[in-house]
C-alpha cells in the first residue's frame, strides 16, 4: 500500500488532524502536506511511519 494511502486512512480512523499525525510520527506538522504535494518519501521513513500507525492502532 501507498505509504500516504496508508497515512489517509488512518487519519480518517483516528480522526486526528494531518499536523497532529506530522508531528507525532515524524516531529514535523508539515509531513502530510509535504507528502499530498507529492514528496517522496525514503524507505526509512516509509518504515517509521508503518511502525508509528501500527503501534497507535494495538494502542486503541
Amino acid at each position: 500500500m501507498h505509504l500516504l494511502s496508508m497515512i489517509e486512512r488512518y487519519l480518517a480512523e483516528s480522526g486526528i488532524t494531518p499536523s497532529r499525525f506530522g508531528r507525532d510520527a515524524m516531529g514535523d506538522p508539515g509531513f502530510v502536506g509535504t507528502l499530498r504535494r507529492g514528496r517522496l518519501p525514503r524507505d526509512s521513513t516509509v518504515e517509521r511511519v508503518t511502525a508509528y500507525i501500527r503501534t497507535a492502532r494495538a494502542a486503541r
